[in-house]
């Protein structure tokens, strides 16, 4: 997994083994954990993690957009802010804005408020750690559904949305598919980091490893304003507020903080978002999603989850620390999830798909072989057979 932190890559080596298995119902379900460590692989990085980035200070922005319509602790959190010179922006390492640092802001407001976590980092409690218990069907009963998930968190469904249909859980999580796939299925995913479910396509067929695969890629609808997909209105958090094509607003399952996802530099989202921020380059084969899948088994061969997280800064008139600062959906970081099947593996599904092929031509080599052997056949008994013209020729000639 790549984090890259604007303009800074920094590369992890991601471990997810499923633990805690639990087979239930018969055999018919499976509940397990979907643990995730991540290495850091400085070999591979531009830099340390000790690296300096100057960024958007996400802790406050939250805590502004939280209490601006409250006066008094409007009035009272813009002081703090003012004589502890906390402002918009903040300088933290690469290490302190993924795995977390304490924040002065959240350390001052937990004293009014103990539940409240002091500490912040975009991927704090998150390493070593899972995102929810699952339960999968096992494919027993239907093969379309091994690995679709049942509940997560025992639940099977969300409610973060505005809809029934926005907050089903559809499909697998992404880690793997039910065999016998072709290229007019829809395949439903859900992603905790998005806090929803996505669906990809068919785009072309690719070869991985030397292993014949279909890709699958989410088509534009999945992001689109709700006026190109109607079905996305339940995505307008609240309710009739919505964002622009290629965005979505997950503020409501990150802690009420005003988080953006999109694709990496706004690829497929509305240009004036790439014209907002300068450097901004969309391009398909680098901030596309993409999942290369074997359709004999479902198996993945290589796959990459592209996702760019952003904050949303707009000018709050309580908050002088702000300054005078426009409207703009600002990008902290993007991820670059990639996987891609091991030589041990590739080699066994090799050996299935040499195998595949054997038993698909079967019926053709027999009819071939029966073709072949009729004609032969056919020959033989050509030869055999002669003629009776012949036969008299062949008499003695008997004289009187």
């Amino acid at each position: 997994m790549c984090f890259q932190i604007f303009y800074s890559p920094r590369l992890k080596r991601e471990y997810r083994p499923m633990e805690e298995v639990v087979f239930q119902d018969n055999g018919t379900r499976v509940a397990s954990v979907n643990r995730k460590t991540y290495i850091f692989e400085r070999n591979m990085s531009r830099g340390p993690e000790s690296d300096l980035i100057r960024t958007v200070n996400i802790p406050a922005v939250t805590v502004m957009e939280k209490f601006k319509d409250s006066v008094i602790a409007a009035n009272l959190i813009s002081a703090y802010m003012r004589s502890s010179g906390i402002g918009l922006f903040t300088t933290r390492t690469v290490g302190e804005l993924l795995w977390g640092y304490e924040d002065g802001l959240l350390k001052a407001l937990k004293l009014f408020d103990p539940e409240l976590d002091k500490f912040f980092g975009l991927f704090y409690k998150n390493n070593a750690s899972n995102d929810g218990e699952y339960t999968f069907f096992t494919g027993q009963e239907n093969y379309k559904d091994f690995a679709r998930v049942d509940t997560w968190n025992g639940k099977s469904s969300l409610n973060w949305w505005t809809s029934d249909e926005c907050n089903m859980i559809n499909g697998t999580n992404g880690a793997s598919f039910h065999p016998i796939i072709n290229k007019n299925e829809v395949l439903y995913m859900f992603s905790s980091d998005l806090c929803r479910s996505l669906y990809a396509v068919y785009t072309k067929d690719v070869i991985v490893k030397e292993i014949p695969g279909y890709r699958f890629v989410p088509p534009f609808e999945v992001f689109a304003n709700h006026t190109v997909n109607p079905a996305n209105a339940g995505f307008c958090v609240p309710s009739g507020n919505c964002l622009s094509s290629g965005l979505l607003n997950v503020s409501m399952c990150k802690q009420g903080a005003p988080i953006i996802m999109s694709s990496p530099h706004f690829y497929q989202a509305d240009e004036k978002f790439v014209e907002d921020v300068f450097g901004m380059r969309p391009n398909k084969d680098e901030h596309q999603t993409a999942i290369d899948i074997n359709p004999l088994t479902g198996t993945i061969l290589q796959a990459a989850k592209r996702l760019q997280i952003n904050v949303y800064v707009e000018k709050i008139p309580r908050f002088s620390e702000i300054g005078n600062v426009r409207t703009v959906v600002f990008p902290v970081v993007y991820l670059n999830e990639s996987v891609l099947i091991d030589d041990a593996s590739a080699k066994k599904l090799q050996r299935v798909d040499v195998q595949k092929n054997v038993v698909e031509n079967i019926p053709f080599l027999v009819i071939g072989l029966g073709i072949i052997l009729g004609g032969i056949f056919m020959f033989l008994m050509c030869r055999q057979k002669v003629p009776e013209s012949t036969e008299a020729e062949r008499q003695p000639l008997i004289s009187s």
